[in-house]
């Protein structure tokens, strides 16, 4: 390192010196560039020179006093890359120095999403952190009219979105609200009360709406006749369809249900054995209960998970956004009403499920 930094000197010292240009000057600088290589290839003992970081430092500056034609020819133990990186490095910064020190005026470019709307997804996010960015942008399209891509929503949110530190989940007054009347869960599946009780839940799903007709609740083992009282009662008021998919579950092929169907004269469609993708839109309604819902509430009873999956059940069909349904709510396609645009810069804010989803609205 000592013997770098005298070389760097004297080469300093003697470029300083020497006020003519070229001549003089070219031939020191390639004479110590030429001495430094010989010493390099005199300590490696492999094939490649072993260079050093002071070696390339000295053979960096010392080509800064040289031609471009001088350097292939001095170039005998130092790879042009080498060179050439360096060089570039050197341009960089150059250009960076002399464009970067003082502001100038932006040119003219794309705007970004106004601030309303930038306000808009992080509030959105924010009252329900479970959301993800491709419903954010259908919720907004939605309610305000207003074209937005998933990939904006993502930028949007990775520039101005912090969550909360506490993470995700209820606050204490929507837990307590929901503790208070007990709690709920959904479809042909199985959920634990606060006090360890096994119910089933039984979901009766419009296929071509995505509307959830129904939910029938039962405690403890299901047999034919608690699932005929499961059906009854989530199809309440609701008529009978024509016909009716369902899986290969034992419970299913139980005497008493096969005879309830026939005297609601209802054709049974049965789904591939073994394929749960056969049947995807009621799995996924499962799926989406306990993300959504079940696993953020508590209940205690059997009334008290009804009334709870009732109010699920409203809002999953009447606020709730679908992809599939390009996002649109089942009872907006079953009505065919308009959603009322809202405007950015008033937006009233409705919480369903107790204040565990808040949608905006029109004012």
């Amino acid at each position: 390192m000592k013997d770098l930094l005298l070389a760097l000197l004297y080469l300093a010292v003697t470029a300083a010196k020497l006020c003519r240009p070229g001549g003089v000057r070219a031939v020191i600088a390639e004479n110590l560039l030429l001495k430094q290589q010989l010493i390099v290839l005199r300590r490696a003992r492999q094939r490649a020179p072993n260079l050093r970081v002071s070696d390339r430092l000295l053979c960096g500056f010392g080509s800064l006093f040289l031609s471009p034609g001088r350097i292939r020819k001095v170039a005998i133990g130092v790879r042009p890359a080498t060179l050439l990186t360096f060089h570039q490095a050197l341009v960089r910064r150059k250009y960076r120095r002399l464009f970067s020190s003082s502001p100038r005026p932006k040119k003219p470019g794309p705007k970004g999403p106004s601030e309303a709307l930038i306000r808009a997804i992080v509030e959105l996010k924010t009252r329900n952190p479970r959301f993800g960015c491709p419903r954010i942008a259908r919720i907004i399209s939605q309610t305000f009219g207003v074209d937005v891509d998933k990939n904006l929503v993502h930028r949007v949110l990775a520039r101005h979105y912090r969550p909360s530190p506490g993470g995700g989940g209820p606050s204490w007054l929507s837990f307590i609200g929901h503790t208070a009347d007990s709690l709920w869960s959904v479809d042909m599946f199985r959920c634990e009360s606060i006090v360890l009780q096994s119910y089933w839940v039984l979901v009766v799903m419009d296929q071509f709406t995505r509307r959830i007709v129904g939910l029938g609740v039962h405690r403890g083992a299901v047999d034919g006749p608690s699932l005929c009282r499961m059906f009854n009662g989530a199809s309440r008021g609701q008529g009978a369809p024509r016909h009716l998919s369902t899986d290969h579950d034992p419970l299913f092929e139980a005497h008493r249900w096969q005879a309830h169907l026939r005297v609601l004269e209802v054709d049974e469609i049965k789904t591939v054995p073994h394929m749960p993708l056969s049947h995807p839109f009621v799995e996924r309604l499962i799926g989406t209960t306990r993300r959504e819902f079940l696993d953020h509430v508590l209940f205690w009873n059997t009334r008290d998970l009804e009334r709870k999956l009732a109010d699920f059940q409203a809002y999953y069909n009447a606020a709730r956004s679908h992809a599939s349904l390009a996002g649109n709510t089942p009872l907006g396609v079953t009505v065919g009403s308009p959603i009322a645009r809202a405007e950015l810069n008033n937006v009233r804010w409705v919480s369903h499920c107790r204040d565990l989803v808040q949608l905006p609205v029109a004012a």
